[in-house]
């Protein structure tokens, strides 16, 4: 079949290369073949090939939700509210139309099936009858998907569908989530939009589903890899938003309500479902046909979005307390002296490893032995202490929280001004910046009567060696203003 010129086989691939690549393509040639297609419909919306210019629109209208050239959207929305109109007028004696049915999931399999539909000398293999697709009224029902998917909410009597917005936000945050976030994701913001998100929504449904998403970002944004507070700030401030609206009376019971996903990525998919109108209906499509999901009206129940909001509140509070304030070590003496008053060095080097399941241990254990330095004079427990600051911001992942830098520098810095001599007074090499030297050698050097020495390990002349401490300072000092910089730049941006 020839269609204006072109081979319909080559005009349906172009269609759906577009459908696929909506949001890498900027080329112009997608502006043109879109107004090409929306000037034919509009040119005839009830001729013999409105359906083929319908189902183009309906294969490119991804394309019309992110980069179209100005005046391409309105073009494409008027050939389709024309056709919808025209199409609707005519007579049909069909029961059902193959639109009723068509979810965004089967988007991908329309391209397929025009050129066999086009051509009736073709084997059709379609569960529906060919006469159906060509019903100029489910033309007109799939005239309203594209409306529907430019315009979410736009049109009535379709499945019900996901905006794409929405589909590139669990997208993103499930990537995000999971730890790899795509690399174009300013993760701070993305996490600091979704208190945004929830303190504007109007609707009481939206709002429950907003609240479900602060809550899945929130699990991620105090568990240190945010370091920004106000990232923090945003989401407390949308949760408190959000208490100050009455819940009113629970009609479902303590036990009524539903246990919500505890995977971070699942939670936030739920929660972005159910922000739109065409989320909780395909949530409630897919829930008749056989899911086992709670039902729609326990998830938006005010009272449950209430004690969510609160539930997720209280944790933002005290995990913004613990990463932001000034935090109490006085804990850490029990951890980290034994009974003697002396340092517990076995458990101070285990807890300097680099490897991941002693990260939690850092920043506390760090700030606990900068705070201990002010206020020890013996050479190898200062020594010791200073080494081990040094050392646990070197191992805290993916890095120090602000609040412990600016209390370790200070000590650092301190560190750094000591008068220095010009030679070392000994012979042996410094001790390497290095955790298997501080595992295997710094025992030995604070206690050489418990812990017998290594093959190679440095004398306590080295260990103490004002140069050495000195250039152990000017490094953390460089690393950690280097942190605060960065986090400057990024406010300012």
């Amino acid at each position: 079949m020839d269609t204006d010129g072109t081979p319909l086989d080559e005009l349906v691939r172009s269609w759906d290369g577009i459908r696929e690549d909506y949001q890498v393509s900027e080329d112009s040639r997608n502006d043109r073949t879109v107004l090409d297609c929306a000037a034919l419909l509009a040119a005839d919306p009830v001729g013999e090939l409105a359906y083929l210019w319908t189902f183009g629109l309906v294969l490119t209208a991804p394309y019309l939700t992110w980069l179209p050239g100005e005046g391409v959207v309105t073009a494409a929305v008027d050939a389709l509210r024309a056709a919808d109109k025209a199409m609707r007028a005519r007579h049909c004696d069909h029961a059902s139309h193959p639109y009723e049915t068509h979810t965004d999931e089967d988007d991908e399999h329309l391209a397929a099936l025009l050129p066999p539909l086009a051509d009736e000398t073709d084997e059709w293999q379609e569960d529906r009858p060919r006469d159906e697709w060509l019903c100029p009224r489910n033309a007109a029902g799939f005239a309203r998907i594209a409306m529907d998917i430019i315009e979410p909410g736009s049109a009535t009597d379709i499945p019900a569908r996901l905006p794409l917005e929405a589909l590139d936000a669990i997208s993103t945050l499930s990537a995000l989530l999971e730890g790899y976030a795509k690399p174009w994701t300013d993760i701070d913001d993305e996490i600091a939009s979704q208190g945004w998100n929830l303190s504007t929504a109007a609707d009481p449904d939206e709002r429950a589903g907003r609240v479900m998403v602060v809550r899945a970002v929130s699990w991620y944004a105090v568990s240190g890899m945010v370091r920004k507070k106000s990232v923090l700030d945003d989401l407390i401030e949308a949760l408190e938003k959000t208490l100050t609206h009455d819940s009113g009376p629970c009609p479902h019971g303590p036990d009524g309500h539903p246990q919500l996903p505890d995977s971070g990525p699942s939670a936030a998919e739920l929660g972005i479902r159910l922000s739109s109108a065409g989320g909780r209906g395909a949530y409630e499509r897919d829930r008749r046909i056989g899911s086992d999901a709670a039902p729609l009206e326990t998830l938006l129940c005010p009272a449950f979005t209430t004690a969510t909001a609160r539930e997720s509140l209280d944790l933002l509070c005290e995990r913004r307390e613990v990463l932001f304030g000034r935090r109490d070590t006085s804990h850490a003496d029990a951890e980290y002296l034994r009974p003697d008053g002396r340092l517990d060095i076995e458990k101070i080097t285990e807890r300097l490893d680099e490897l991941p399941w002693n990260e939690e241990y850092a920043e506390d254990l760090g700030l606990w032995a900068a705070r201990r330095y002010e206020h020890t004079s013996g050479d190898r427990e200062r020594a010791v202490l200073l080494l081990t600051a040094y050392q646990a911001m070197h191992v805290a992942y993916p890095s120090p929280a602000l609040p412990v830098v600016r209390d370790i520098l200070p000590v650092l810095r301190t560190v750094a001004g000591f008068p220095r001599p010009q030679e070392c007074g000994h012979s042996d090499e410094h001790p390497r910046l290095r955790y298997a030297e501080f595992r295997q050698g710094m025992p030995h050097f604070y206690a050489p009567d418990e812990f017998p020495a290594p093959e190679g390990v440095s004398g306590p002349e080295a260990w103490t060696c004002a140069r050495f401490l000195g250039e152990v300072a000017d490094k953390g000092v460089d690393d950690l203003e280097d942190l605060i910089e960065d986090e400057e730049d990024d406010d300012e941006e």
